[in-house]
């Protein structure tokens, strides 16, 4: 469905670009979140270069006859910015408007300024499933076969509101919703197990009733598409899916890897520098 489509050899290249973008991006405006971002290429690489049925051309809120995202942790938005653009929702050429005065491209994704590709406005943490929960029950009650993706923080699930909607989504049958848990062990005030531990993530979201898997390397792009994949063949079948995928903060740029003190600095300039140094150029091109 996707005219704009990248080729699947030329994802990794694609994966790096988005890094690149990432650190741009926040270092242009000494402000952003690069931690989580980075560690989350692989699977937005994943999800809009080979799982999604999408069509950047003809972007409608509404989303009937197509896969739509909602992501919930919307500080990593630098991420998910680099790859609507590159993947055709709007000019690549805009992401040197980030955060700036007037920008489409606000710190935390809005709706007002009518960004192509966000349906949602996100940010204030543990909201993103149960809308993207009601997004799956409209679908089914219009009788479209699409599918709604989302992605948490696992410093999000210390929210009420994401257990809700995790008990009810079940009950209620959404087998076309398939949640990812980006879980890297690293919230803004440092290790999720130090702030307010989580717990055995895997057996408290089967007990609700969700088919849950598991994504080993989430910064390995071949995995996060398989497991990503295994996610699409295991809906509709009853239950809601639940990716638990394990990320490095800071993935891709050593000094960022590590510690939860990347998760909303942006790099100076001899750090961007560095940054970029180990993110070669692609031919995709800086914008």
């Amino acid at each position: 469905m996707n005219p704009y489509s990248i080729s699947q050899e030329k994802l990794p290249e694609l994966c790096r670009q988005v890094r690149r973008d990432i650190v741009r991006m926040v270092h242009a405006v000494n402000s952003g979140h690069p931690g989580g971002s980075l560690g989350c290429a692989e699977f937005f690489t994943a999800l809009y270069g080979s799982i999604m049925k999408h069509d950047p051309s003809s972007f409608q809120m509404d989303g009937i006859g197509e896969d739509i995202f909602i992501l919930s942790n919307g500080h990593i938005s630098p991420v998910w910015y680099s790859i609507l653009a590159r993947t055709g929702y709007f000019p690549v050429s805009e992401l040197a408007t980030f955060r700036k005065l007037d920008s489409r491209l606000q710190g935390h994704p809005a709706t007002a300024e009518h960004l192509e590709g966000v349906r949602v406005a996100s940010g204030s943490l543990g909201q993103g499933l149960s809308v993207a929960l009601g997004a799956a029950l409209a679908k089914k009650l219009n009788g479209d076969d699409r599918r709604v993706f989302t992605l948490h923080g696992d410093g999000e699930l210390q929210e009420g509101q994401i257990w809700e909607a995790a008990l009810a989504a079940p009950n209620m049958k959404a087998d076309n919703l398939i949640c990812t848990v980006d879980w890297n062990g690293r919230q803004i005030d440092g290790d999720t197990d130090k702030v307010m531990p989580l717990g055995d993530l895997k057996a408290k979201f089967e007990a609700f009733g969700w088919l849950v898997f598991v994504i080993e390397k989430g910064n390995d792009l071949a995995e996060v598409t398989a497991g990503l994949q295994r996610a699409v063949d295991a809906s509709g079948k009853g239950r809601p899916v639940m990716n638990l995928m394990r990320t490095e903060m800071g993935a891709g740029v050593d000094f960022m890897m590590g510690s939860h003190k990347w998760h909303g600095v942006a790099p100076n300039d001899e750090q961007l520098q560095s940054a970029l140094g180990q993110l070669q150029e692609t031919s995709f091109g800086d914008y």
